[in-house]
């Protein structure tokens, strides 16, 4: 059974997640507040994603999700944000979030998006045989689902791994947002475009020189991105 971390303050929307997700075969483990939250996670390594609210009564959903990153961690992150609070979203994203949902939601909505990612994040991992792709200075392992620059390894969350994967295994072609969402995020993805540009500037960050002036991960103006190297 698998572990998902919810982290909520308030009981009530809390409880509704917890019942939801034991509903739909899941493991919730629970916590009211940011630092419960790092806690429950020293003491349950094997949980595979986290719910996490941005408003919290200590430190934010933002700075829990910060943490996760930089210990390492590859678990799927989803970020409960408030109802139009454009820069939750995009803040989200840029911490290390893989995905969002706006409050209020329904059941399935919430478990749709847990499902979806929790699928996307296992692709590959019954591959048996290595695999790598090599492009200039970028070394791409399928098998370990790792990123190196120059012999250099690249922290990538999930997310960012299926961008680069996607781009290096269509090197020269333009894809659209449509068509990139489609295949990281999956086509029942009922996220926004924007979604895919948070998430490809996150990712410039990581492997370009100047992720002002993109040498690898190039965009097509109007259309998409292209791996152009």
């Amino acid at each position: 059974m698998k572990k998902i971390l919810v982290l909520e303050d308030e009981s009530n929307i809390r409880s509704f997640v917890v019942i939801n997700l034991r509903r739909s075969g899941f493991e919730p483990i629970e916590a009211a507040s940011g630092e419960e939250a790092l806690e429950k996670l020293k003491v349950n390594p094997d949980i595979c994603l986290a719910l996490l609210d941005v408003m919290l009564p200590d430190i934010d959903g933002f700075e829990v999700c910060r943490r996760i990153r930089a210990s390492g961690s590859k678990m799927g992150i989803i970020m409960l944000t408030a109802k139009n609070q454009e820069i939750d979203k995009v803040t989200g994203l840029m911490t290390g979030a893989d995905d969002y949902v706006t409050k209020p939601f329904s059941p399935a909505e919430l478990t749709a998006r847990v499902d979806a990612l929790i699928r996307r994040l296992g692709v590959d991992e019954d591959e048996k045989s290595a695999n790598e792709i090599v492009s200039g200075p970028f070394l791409l392992n399928t098998r370990n689902r790792t990123l190196e620059k120059d012999g250099q390894r690249l922290k990538l969350t999930q997310i960012e791994y299926l961008l680069i994967k996607l781009f290096m295994e269509n090197p020269g072609k333009a894809m659209s947002r449509e068509d990139i969402l489609a295949a990281v995020w999956g086509s029942d993805f009922t996220g926004e475009l924007k979604t895919v540009d948070v998430n490809i500037r996150r990712l410039r960050i990581k492997i370009e020189s100047d992720p002002t002036e993109p040498e690898y991960l190039t965009t097509v103006w109007g259309y998409g991105y292209k791996w152009g190297y």
